[in-house]
């Protein structure tokens, strides 16, 4: 069982108790995006019931009146066993997606499973007209480059500043440059994306600079923010009209996520101390 500490960040350990987080939160007006969390698996057995339990959660959110849909992780349904693995079990995915009419979300992880996954996306993104998106991140060196690449690809693309410490032969190390470049990627897929955008971020100045682009290129965005964070602002946003995503994870496997976001952020620390203080 979840302790109270955690359920902050996470929506229950199984199916049933995500989608009655997806509940809740449409009833504030936030639509969401539920990850199954594990990832990093060398074993066939286990990426292959990870596929299946995301296959599942699809049907229930296919026969539930939820604005949900999912997320996976490349490593957790198979990369790390193998690129065919990887793409099979994705497929198999997309496709009872695409029956359903759920989308279907892919994650970014380390800068050296870049190409595969956005050649995955591609190929699927046009096989299955567009019910897929993906995340791509502005930390990377070359993620404009990608994103001119992907410009007719259809589907979603979600831009974030990106997590993962990467070398600065290929990585912008400084928040001030990450900053800078995550407003010239938005520039870019406002300016040349054919597919819709998602603006994965809780700098509000982010999100400010997103409204000003929507303004001038006459396009729509969504927000989305991880479970936890910034909620109230989710709210507001959601409030004033703006279509916001909050991106909940649940699973049995929550104990490293949970403190993954404890250390990422002091307001998260706090949260956590005063939860053990009873203050």
């Amino acid at each position: 069982m979840i302790p109270p500490i955690a359920s902050k960040f996470v929506a229950g350990e199984s199916p049933a108790s995500a989608l009655e987080h997806a509940a809740a939160q449409n009833r504030d007006g936030v639509k969401v995006i539920l990850n199954l969390l594990g990832e990093h698996y060398d074993d066939p057995a286990n990426a292959a019931a990870d596929t299946k339990a995301y296959r599942s959660l699809v049907r229930d959110i296919a026969a539930s009146d939820l604005d949900a849909c999912i997320s996976v992780k490349p490593s957790q349904i198979g990369l790390h066993i193998g690129d065919g693995e990887f793409r099979s079990n994705y497929r198999s995915i997309v496709e009872v997606a695409d029956e359903e009419g759920v989308f279907v979300w892919c994650d970014m992880e380390d800068a050296d499973t870049t190409d595969i996954t956005l050649d995955t996306f591609e190929e699927l993104a046009h096989e299955f007209e567009g019910g897929i998106g993906q995340c791509v991140q502005s930390n990377l060196k070359r993620t404009n480059d990608d994103l001119e690449r992907l410009a007719d690809v259809p589907g979603k693309i979600r831009l974030v500043k990106g997590a993962y410490d990467e070398s600065p032969d290929i990585s912008y190390k400084q928040k001030s440059k990450v900053n800078e470049v995550y407003r010239a990627d938005l520039e870019t897929l406002f300016d040349s994306y054919e597919g819709e955008i998602a603006v994965g971020s809780h700098d509000p100045e982010m999100i400010e600079y997103a409204e000003e682009l929507s303004s001038e290129y006459d396009r729509p965005f969504e927000v989305q923010m991880l479970m936890g964070v910034r909620e109230d602002a989710q709210r507001d946003l959601a409030a004033e009209g703006r279509e916001v995503w909050q991106y909940a994870p649940y699973g049995d496997k929550w104990l490293s996520y949970f403190y993954r976001r404890i250390r990422e952020r002091k307001e998260n620390v706090l949260f956590a101390a005063r939860a053990v203080l009873g203050i």
